[in-house]
């Protein structure tokens, strides 16, 4: 794969801006079709592309498999964890006006800030897990037998 010169810098560029737009995708998802989802699927995207080109080893030197697995469980006690502080605190679950109770504007997007980011997070680890299975598994036949 050393030969695919050109392909390997475009890989380089588009890795940093599908990132960059992934995060775009993430914060204005509030006031702009995207969220935590969306953002969790593009960003998985530029890390397998990466690892489609480069290889899934330098992949996983920038995201090794333990770290996906405490993302994953991360994004989802970020999630959780809004809910049950509103609970804990007397309101409905993921009701965010318990998250600034005197202003319940400032509570709103507070909360969604933390529940798209957990989803975000959750979506991402996810992707890149069912990626890393994939590659990881041993092929039925070789390539010769094609």
């Amino acid at each position: 794969m050393r030969h695919h010169l050109i392909l390997r810098v475009i890989t380089k560029i588009l890795a940093g801006t599908i990132m960059l737009f992934a995060f775009y995708v993430q914060f204005h998802g509030d006031y702009s079709p995207g969220g935590g989802f969306q953002a969790g699927v593009i960003l998985a995207v530029a890390f397998i592309l990466y690892g489609l080109v480069f290889s899934v080893e330098t992949v996983q030197q920038v995201m090794p498999p333990w770290l996906v697995h405490r993302a994953m469980a991360l994004g989802l006690l970020l999630y959780a964890g809004t809910g049950v502080f509103s609970l804990l605190t007397g309101y409905n679950f993921l009701d965010y006006t318990a998250l600034a109770p005197h202003h319940p504007e400032h509570g709103q997007e507070l909360g969604i800030l933390l529940v798209e980011g957990g989803v975000g997070i959750t979506v991402t680890a996810v992707m890149l897990s069912i990626y890393y299975a994939f590659v990881g598994r041993t092929p039925v036949i070789g390539d010769e037998e094609w």
